[in-house]
């Protein structure tokens, strides 16, 4: 007698039972679990915002169009030729913020007005329109004492470069990620 073969293997049904309810177990857990994971994705509207795309061929020298953002205005400024050489002329250490600010480039890339300007383009300016003292909107159109923004609720004073030249305000006007296509399209974010 084969004692081998008249052995069934014991718990074979057993074991295939749990690993069943197991298996069914994590799908429904899984099931239950996703919609609250999938709540905290950023809702239709906020993935919208993540960029825009601007047409800022029509932006005559002298003139600022203000576009949102994410919830912030954005400053896109078509600066004079006396704008551009009064920024020119700045020194980056008489400023009380050396930085650039600007996300296109290194974080610790120098405030000199070429790294505040849209590249090969000197006279167009992409800024973030609000304040880094306490977040209100600067007056634009050659505004304070610097020919560039002024923020009246606090004294803040911006030269036409967006640099922080007097005021409470810790730094620069900062500058968002974006890109310019040869047909006037600018893209933010």
């Amino acid at each position: 007698m084969d004692t081998k073969a008249d052995e069934a293997p014991e718990g074979t049904r057993r074991d295939f039972l749990y690993y069943a309810t197991a298996g069914a177990g994590v799908v429904v857990t899984g099931a239950a679990m996703w919609p609250l994971v999938d709540q905290m994705n950023p809702s239709a509207d906020v993935r919208a915002l993540l960029s825009i795309q601007v047409d800022i061929s029509g932006v005559e020298p002298g003139t600022q169009l203000t576009v949102m953002w994410q919830g912030k205005p954005v400053f896109i400024r078509n600066r004079t030729p006396a704008e551009i050489e009064a920024a020119l002329a700045e020194e980056v250490a008489d400023l009380p913020d050396p930085f650039a600010r600007n996300a296109n480039l290194p974080a610790d890339a120098p405030a000199v007005d070429a790294n505040r300007v849209v590249p090969d383009q000197e006279a167009l300016l992409v800024q973030i329109g609000v304040c880094t003292h306490l977040g209100c909107v600067p007056l634009g159109d050659g505004a304070g004492d610097f020919g560039g923004w002024f923020c009246p609720c606090h004294g803040s004073h911006y030269d036409a470069a967006g640099r922080i030249r007097r005021g409470p305000a810790p730094e620069n006007l900062h500058i968002p990620p974006y890109a310019l296509a040869e047909d006037g399209t600018l893209t933010i974010g």
